[in-house]
């Protein structure tokens, strides 16, 4: 069976949890990756690529799915997603390690606005008017996470630059992940899900290894256990990621990503210390809001859709 073909044979229950376990692993990955240090950003992103590949083998393998996950009519395509996918994990990662693992986590929340401002853009799909107020929302929320780091470009304090820093990597990584979905979006129209995971662990390697001669760290032992926790991590969630999309509809699964925010306040607070100010708890608050709107209209505009298609009859 097809790694993208979604049948929802099963519980929507079991893909929530599912989901809940994927996101779960996810922020546990980003913890690894945060606890590492202030590395070089691709260092860090070979890490989280390379050993990412290993649980993912081992899953199609004992699918017996193998043979066929790196069969592609479109190593282009790939390519493209994979040199973009790299830029964007690069960000988030230099971004993860300037800033507060909840702060961090947040801001990437801007993702989904970002992409229904570059599908409008770039693809010229039609965005309703209520979408775009949740995006303009949302991004309000965004300002009000990133006020307290933004406002220092003012003061002339150098105490925080590595701050101010860090929410401008990691808006950039929101805005180039917002282009890797999709490039997705247009692959998997003739990929499978597992091709597509595959290449990008690949391509990601290679490319974030051609940053070696830039300046990578000698790392310690633990830097080094770490960094491979956070890519098997890496693998491990997106294997249940891709399991919950087979028990239920995106639209049923989505909404829970948002439950990272609560399991990186926790771990945050007490793996790195770090206290929620009321500008994340606000603006969190406003940018999680929005997102959900988008998945609700989505899932409305989906079902308008399927209706239509229903009633219309057949031409000819």
């Amino acid at each position: 069976m097809s790694t993208t073909a979604l049948d929802h044979s099963g519980s929507p229950l079991t893909g929530i949890a599912l989901k809940v376990m994927s996101v779960a692993v996810f922020v546990a990955m980003s913890a690894f990756i945060k606890a590492a240090g202030a590395l070089p950003a691709g260092q860090a992103v070979f890490f989280r690529s390379f050993f990412a590949i290993f649980p993912i083998l081992l899953f199609l393998g004992w699918r017996r799915e193998l043979r066929t996950a790196f069969a592609t009519k479109r190593p282009f395509g790939h390519t493209a997603r994979g040199f973009v996918g790299v830029c964007s994990m690069g960000l988030i990662f230099f971004g993860l390690a300037r800033l507060p693992l909840a702060d961090a986590i947040t801001l990437n929340y801007a993702q989904p606005l970002m992409v229904v401002m570059f599908s409008s853009l770039f693809l010229g799909e039609a965005i309703r008017i209520y979408r775009w107020g949740a995006v303009a929302i949302g991004l309000v929320g965004v300002v009000i996470i990133s006020w307290p780091e933004l406002t220092l470009l003012r003061s002339g304090s150098a105490m925080d630059d590595q701050q101010v820093l860090g929410v401008m990597a990691a808006l950039a990584g929101a805005a180039t992940s917002a282009v890797a979905v999709i490039l997705v979006r247009n692959l998997v129209h003739s990929e499978r899900t597992a091709t597509i995971v595959l290449w990008f662990s690949l391509m990601a390697s290679v490319i974030s290894l051609g940053s070696l001669p830039f300046g990578w760290e000698a790392l310690t032992a633990t830097q080094v256990a770490l960094l491979i926790a956070g890519g098997i991590c890496g693998g491990v969630a997106q294997i249940l990621m891709t399991a919950a999309y087979r028990h239920a509809e995106i639209s049923v699964v989505a909404p829970f990503e948002y439950t990272s925010i609560i399991l990186a306040i926790i771990i945050g607070y007490m793996v790195f210390g770090d206290l929620p100010t009321i500008h994340m708890l606000a603006g969190g608050a406003i940018v999680v809001g929005a997102g959900m709107f988008i998945i609700f209209r989505e899932r409305q505009l989906g079902l308008e859709r399927a209706r239509a298609r229903k009633v219309t009859p057949p031409q000819g």
